[in-house]
């Protein structure tokens, strides 16, 4: 189990990581979220030891994290850490990226290791390539599948799909997750996008200004948040209260998504049509309550200044 217990941390007299705990069992998958700058890599940065924590431990096992001030070469041996930057070789090839740590001395199974990983990311084809004639995307993958090469226990993730394309993306990230899942390798990913979290993250932590504000199974982070800051992580929210939907009903306030809000012929909520965004599968409508924007999901464009009713889905 990673234990992670009241760590603090600033790089100057500002706390980036305050007082934040909590514990992931072997073999999850948790994702962190939170806006830019809410100490997300920083926090994956304290997990693997590369900065000393100001208060606080970190504990994998029975083991502690420790940082510089205790190690030569800063990061634990059971533990990758996969930074934005990638830190590729550029003159020499994707195999030979992928292979670095592997021991030559068994040449066979290096070469059989390296394949497997290749397929893994889908990188197989650039085998020969030198590293420096990849692109950003290409670069991430190659990155990726090296930090499977020697399987850690624990796999800290940052970014890990910010440049590749989304119909790549799609299908890297089902076998990724697969693949530590099925390896029983503890997986914590810093990401913005909530696809991560929802579709292959077990549970999510949603971080604000270096704060732990919230922590659980990523469905009921989803259906039930906490507030509008951890709705809006997912995508477009609507602040309402109760009574603006339903008559007679108490100011409940409400954090609901487009999708949950429906036109209706005489619904109690009436908005002012202000933009329609063609989605695909549907519309999201953007309109006007009093001075206040709400979105809603419709199946048809919406005509510009008129006026519809809403009313829970």
């Amino acid at each position: 189990m990673l234990q992670v217990n009241a760590i603090s941390f600033g790089y100057s007299d500002k706390k980036n990581i305050n007082g934040i705990g909590f514990t992931v069992e072997k073999g999850k998958n948790v994702a962190i979220i939170g806006e830019s700058g809410c100490g997300k890599s920083t926090l994956l940065k304290l997990i693997y030891g590369l900065h000393d924590v100001d208060e606080g431990r970190i504990f994998w096992n029975d083991t502690q994290v420790t940082g510089p001030k205790y190690n030569l070469v800063p990061g634990m041996p059971f533990m990758k850490y996969l930074a934005q930057d990638f830190d590729l070789m550029p003159y020499i090839t994707v195999a030979e990226n992928v292979g670095k740590y592997l021991s030559n001395f068994y040449p066979e199974e290096k070469q059989e290791r390296i394949q497997e990983l290749l397929e893994i990311v889908e990188m197989t084809e650039y085998a020969d390539v030198k590293a420096q004639y990849l692109s950003g995307g290409q670069q991430q993958r190659v990155a990726l599948a090296r930090v499977l090469a020697l399987e850690p226990e624990v796999l800290l993730l940052d970014e890990p799909f910010s440049h590749i394309d989304n119909f790549r993306k799609n299908a890297l990230r089902r076998n990724l997750f697969a693949y530590l899942k099925a390896k029983g390798i503890t997986v914590l990913i810093a990401t913005h996008d909530s696809v991560d979290a929802l579709s292959f993250a077990d549970e999510t932590i949603v971080l604000k200004d270096g704060l732990l504000i919230d922590k659980g199974n990523s469905s009921e982070i989803y259906r039930n948040p906490k507030s509008k800051y951890s709705a809006s992580l997912f995508g477009e929210v609507n602040e309402i209260k109760l009574s603006q939907l339903v008559e007679n009903e108490e100011d409940t306030l409400l954090f609901l998504y487009p999708h949950q809000l429906r036109v209706v012929e005489n619904g109690f909520m009436k908005v002012v049509v202000k933009q329609s965004y063609f989605k695909g599968s549907h519309y999201l409508i953007k309109a006007a309550l009093g001075g206040k924007a709400i979105f809603f999901e419709h199946d048809s464009e919406l005509e510009h200044n008129s006026q519809v009713t809403l009313m829970l889905r």
